[in-house]
């Protein structure tokens, strides 16, 4: 075949370069986003403390006073400085944007409240605000590694057959048509069909598939899946920026963006209302002036009001409670990824499932054996693991569990051979042993048992893998393999139908007779033989259909998904690096159970939120129209204000007491 492309000029695929996906938050340590928080509250820590000592001092010399006084200045100057500092800079980057965000009514609150002399509630103004903002740029820097993660699925050098000869070319080089080599144990670095040759393929990665895919001539075979015994060659279909994984790549980043686009009404806060404070106060500052043309009473009124309507219990609202949620939920082994995943995950009213790893435990495992006549499971169990000791097939992994947690005694075997495409073949006591595919022992040995043949057809229909063991011509019996259901999965989706959630689907990749095996009994709709981008466009329909959704999954091919859904839950015992970086909620036991412990304590953050909200805002314009009729003394501002901000924190702390689930069943 001639080609119409040269090698030299490498297809550019701008969106998923390597290069691109470095993070962000990589050069981020703990102590250069935290320790200006640290010393904020130490600061605050040692002025307050050095306040509530002054009035001891009063029978000392006038030195001790101006030593303690001189304490109180540096440590608030501190406090000041190490809180005042970072948000000052974020102010100014918004200022030469023409924008005045609440990052700077913090500044003139902290201000203000120096001005008044009340410097200790200036610091914990600075400390809160900073706090909550150091940990919004630890958790959401690291979500920046997901892409990176896919990419290292993508093998950077294929080998490219051309007239008989190999060539390594690195990945962008190779166009559609060429034949690329493909060796067991090695990446498929390619979307194409296979050319020659057969072999088992591990999709996990990309379909979520359990169980190994046998290939032939003409199969399919797709980018970043790993080629696990034969060898392949494979025609070149698309080119490395057009493949499943480079598709995935995208899929990942644009869900990403579009997700930032909810955050609308609070960006618009932000730009808004520092505006409505600080021409409040000027307002009020111009009529309390042309009232008593007293310049200092005017003044006074306008700090006043600005220490009133300054945002520090409506600020403090949110985190007090998204912080001390997120707490909770980690001693309870789930992580939320900030407080957007509580917010939208208190709303979820349709989940979908992945299959594989999310709602079964991801691994197969033995979970029928029939034996011939004449012949016992032990022999049975022994014979075939004689062969299969030595093999790193999953289907191999499988038998050999089983043979130790029976423990059994496990012959020597010798000529031990892979068949590519059907099994494994050797010698035990110079006989010959066959185990692999029930279809491929047909066609060597005698005609197999009855009991056998109708065995094979019951778990064939349940969507089970069938491994047959054969000595010499003679049927030993029979393996039936599987990817259980978790022993927990039913309960909690009968929990979280009691929540009120009743959409629940399965979306998975696996063969429609795999996944109703698995569906039917937990009484779950689903949806099977979807490829990622698919499951994309099934979540589309239900937000189409007005529901918000959450995606569970633990895959790399569930990384589009859980980025695209409204709210995206990763197991994170079983989760790959991607689907855990991707993630919005990551169940850290890899326990479902946890799941719907994590919805209920979403739903209360919500409520404690609005509650507080509803509080904050209450008292602010209750003591806004009181001192526009009757002007308050600064001291009883200053006590509502920080009065409202105590309740809020406080009523956000109850959280920490959330009912947490018991620990989880072990198998």
């Amino acid at each position: 075949m001639t080609h119409s492309h040269s090698h030299s000029a490498p297809a550019k695929s701008p969106s998923v370069t390597r290069n691109s996906t470095e993070p962000e938050s990589s050069s981020l340590s703990i102590f250069r986003i935290f320790g200006p928080t640290l010393i904020c509250l130490g600061g605050l820590i040692v002025g307050w403390l050095a306040e509530l000592s002054l009035p001891l001092q009063l029978s000392e010399t006038s030195q001790s006073h101006w030593t303690l006084g001189l304490v109180i200045a540096l440590a608030y100057s501190i406090s000041y400085l190490s809180g005042g500092l970072p948000i000052a800079k974020l102010s100014l980057k918004a200022a030469l944007d023409g924008e005045i965000n609440i990052d700077f009514l913090m500044l003139v609150g902290a201000a203000g409240a120096a001005l008044i002399g009340e410097f200790s509630e200036g610091a914990v103004l600075l400390f809160l605000f900073s706090l909550s903002h150091g940990l919004e740029t630890y958790i959401l820097g690291r979500t920046k590694n997901a892409i990176r993660t896919l990419m290292d699925l993508s093998p950077e050098i294929a080998t490219l057959i051309r007239n008989g000869i190999e060539t390594k070319i690195p990945i962008d080089q190779v166009i559609v048509g060429d034949l690329v080599l493909v060796r067991p144990s090695e990446r498929v670095p390619i979307d194409g069909l296979v050319e020659t040759g057969r072999s088992t393929i591990d999709e996990s990665s990309v379909t979520g598939e359990s169980i190994p895919v046998d290939k032939d001539v003409g199969s399919k075979v797709l980018s970043g899946t790993l080629n696990l015994d034969g060898v392949l060659t494979v025609r070149v279909q698309r080119l490395a920026d057009e493949s499943t994984l480079a598709r995935m790549v995208r899929l990942v980043e644009t869900a990403q963006s579009e997700q930032a686009t909810t955050q609308q009404f609070t960006q618009w806060f932000d730009r808004t209302y520092p505006w409505i404070v600080l021409s409040l106060s000027a307002v009020a500052f111009v009529v309390y002036w042309c009232v008593s043309r007293q310049f200092a009473t005017a003044f006074l009124s306008a700090m006043t009001i600005l220490v009133i309507a300054s945002p520090c219990a409506v600020v403090i609202s949110i985190p007090a409670a998204i912080l001390t949620a997120i707490a909770s939920a980690a001693r309870g082994g789930i992580l939320f990824k900030g407080g957007l995943a509580v917010e939208r995950l208190a709303k979820v009213d349709a989940i979908a499932f992945d299959k594989t790893g999310t709602l079964t435990y991801g691994k197969p495992q033995v979970v029928d054996i029939t034996s011939a006549p004449g012949t016992t499971v032990v022999e049975l169990l022994s014979t075939a693991a004689a062969l299969e000791r030595d093999s790193e097939h999953p289907l191999s992994k499988a038998l050999m569990q089983e043979a130790l947690a029976q423990n059994v005694d496990v012959p020597s075997a010798s000529d031990v051979q892979v068949v590519v495409g059907n099994g494994i073949s050797g010698r035990i006591a110079g006989l010959t042993i066959r185990v692999g595919k029930v279809n491929w022992l047909i066609s060597i040995a005698d005609a197999i048992p009855e009991q056998l043949r109708l065995q094979i057809e019951q778990h064939r229909d349940q969507g089970q893998t069938v491994i047959g063991v054969t000595r010499e011509r003679e049927w030993l019996g029979i393996f039936c393999i599987a990817d259980l259901a978790r022993s927990t999965a039913k309960e909690t989706l009968a929990e979280i139908r009691e929540l009120g959630i009743h959409k629940l689907i399965m979306l998975t990749g696996d063969h429609p007779s795999v996944a109703s095996r698995i569906a039917e009994p937990l009484n779950l709709e689903f949806l099977a033989e979807l490829l990622p981008h698919q499951k994309l466009d099934q979540l589309d329909v239900l937000r189409r259909a007005g529901f918000t959704t959450a995606m569970i999954g633990d895959g790399m091919n569930d990384a589009p998904a859980l980025a695209a859904a409204d709210v995206g839950i990763s197991l994170g015992g079983a989760g790959t690096d991607v689907a855990l970086e991707t993630a919005d909620v990551i169940v850290m036991a890899d326990d479902l159970r946890r799941l719907p412990h994590a919805i209920r304590l979403a739903r209360q953050t919500q409520r404690i939120i609005n509650q507080n909200l509803t509080l904050a805002f209450g008292v602010m314009g209750t003591l806004l129209l009181t001192t526009l009729v009757w002007p308050l003394p600064l001291p009883v501002a200053v006590l509502g204000h920080e009065g409202s901000t105590v309740l809020v924190i406080l009523n956000g702390l109850r959280l920490l007491w959330f009912k947490r689930p018991t620990n989880s069943v072990r198998r």
